[in-house]
């Protein structure tokens, strides 16, 4: 009979304590599916003279053409109706520019610039033409265009340090404003490696990415997943897509 007793003693105290678990971990489930979705606009700068000749820019400090300047004010008009909390530029002038273009036309300032969200370093290739450096390196041009997750540039950066930079920028804008739309002013290449990092597909499928002059990205993060809801868009030039009509 005391044995009994003892292991009927043993069974309610164990329930209790699962019960007491269960009450403690429904909150926290539950904190963690009430997490708000931060909402991420990834933007493009506008045409610069270097785009337009086909140049490496990479650190350089270009500034935006008039073509530049026009397709930021169409971007920063197709913006009127969407709510933004905060942009954030790349320091260089072509991403600034644009982004404060966009930001201006909100009544609203750049919250800050980031290091990180600048372009990739091309390091000894900047400001030559991609046809200057074909003719010139063939071969590292050509690992380059191909495979360029398996190379660098000179006294440049790789793919994968470029990608690390730029998730490190955005981690830290999503931590500091959960919830809030962000607005980021970057560069195609940085983008680039960027979707393939949060999208968790390797480098390998890097150029399978297009980003045009000002197009938008739209990505949106809740519980530790990022979701892809827009790429590339250029519909604020009048176009669907770069090269329509031709």
């Amino acid at each position: 009979m005391t044995a009994k007793k003892n292991f009927d003693y043993r069974r309610i105290l164990a329930l209790i304590v699962f019960c007491l678990c269960l009450a403690l971990a429904l909150p926290v489930q539950a904190a963690k599916n009430d997490e708000p979705v931060t909402t991420v606009i990834l933007v493009r700068h506008g045409q610069t003279d270097y785009n337009k000749e086909n140049r490496y820019q990479g650190f350089l400090d270009i500034p935006l053409n008039e073509k530049g300047l026009a397709q930021a004010d169409q971007l920063a008009a197709s913006l009127k109706d969407v709510h933004i909390d905060v942009f954030i530029a790349s320091p260089l002038k072509r991403a600034y520019v644009t982004t404060e273009k966009c930001a201006k036309a909100k009544g609203m300032e750049i919250s800050y610039t980031d290091e990180r969200l600048k372009e990739i370093n091309y390091g000894k290739w900047a400001g030559r033409s991609k046809k200057e450096i074909a003719e010139t390196e063939p071969k590292a041009s050509r690992l380059w265009q191909e495979t360029p997750w398996k190379t660098r540039p000179p006294e440049g950066e790789s793919l994968q340090e470029l990608a690390a930079r730029y998730r490190a920028a955005l981690d830290d804008a999503v931590r500091r404003y959960p919830g809030k739309t962000i607005f980021i002013g970057a560069h195609s290449k940085g983008n680039m490696a960027l979707l393939c990092n949060v999208l968790g597909i390797g480098l390998e499928h890097y150029l399978q990415f297009e980003q045009d002059n000002t197009c938008a990205n739209v990505l949106k993060y809740k519980n530790g997943q990022w979701k892809l809801v827009l790429m590339n868009s250029i519909s604020h030039t009048g176009k669907l897509y770069k090269g329509q009509n031709k």
